[in-house]
């Protein structure tokens, strides 16, 4: 008896260790993208301010109404490819950390599955006669949590690239949108 509550409770404090590094681990991936998107947003804010002074100033030059307007219609095309190209460089960091995040989670849940495995298949060979059923209920269950874990791992990667796609034809087609008013603002 004291050999299976001693494999138990190693079992268990092993299990927890992989929980906090797995839970470690995960935290570090949020950080890194967090950091990098908030670089991001300060270096775009940081040119945003720059190149609104500059049209500021340019806008304050214009001798008359006509050329204030074509100046303004002139900056509708930058100012859509910079936004674009922010969209773009976001949804690279997003797809980074869900990258690394899905290959971290996935490492540690196939440690947990084979820690977890160990610990049932060294139980069931101390196991005693008649408990065949209960063995068999305890492995099944184990499957079917892992092939359940298996499936919303693929569908949350389906759906997560489906939305990645989206974003990257809805940027597409607001660059296409403002290259397309660009010419058309300039001419009025």
């Amino acid at each position: 008896m004291s050999s299976h509550q001693e494999l138990f409770s190693s079992a268990t404090k092993a299990l927890l260790e992989s929980q906090i590094a797995s839970f470690q681990a995960l935290s570090n991936k949020i950080i890194e993208g967090t950091e990098k998107a908030i670089a991001l947003n300060i270096a775009a804010t940081k040119a945003s301010v720059e190149k609104s002074i500059a049209h500021a100033k340019e806008l304050s030059s214009a001798k008359d109404p006509q050329e204030f307007f074509s100046l303004t219609a002139a900056q509708a095309k930058p100012n859509g490819e910079n936004l674009a190209s922010y969209n773009r460089h976001l949804t690279d960091i997003a797809a980074e950390v869900r990258g690394e995040f899905t290959k971290t989670a996935q490492a540690h849940f196939t440690d947990t599955k084979s820690k977890i495995t160990a610990l049932v298949d060294a139980v069931t060979k101390n196991a005693p006669a008649g408990s065949e059923n209960v063995v068999a209920i305890l492995k099944s269950a184990i499957a079917n949590a892992s092939a359940g874990y298996e499936q919303l791992t693929k569908t949350t990667r389906q759906t997560v690239e489906t939305i990645e796609a989206q974003v990257v034809e809805v940027t597409e087609q607001f660059s296409h949108n403002v290259e397309e008013a660009a010419p058309k603002a300039a001419k009025k």
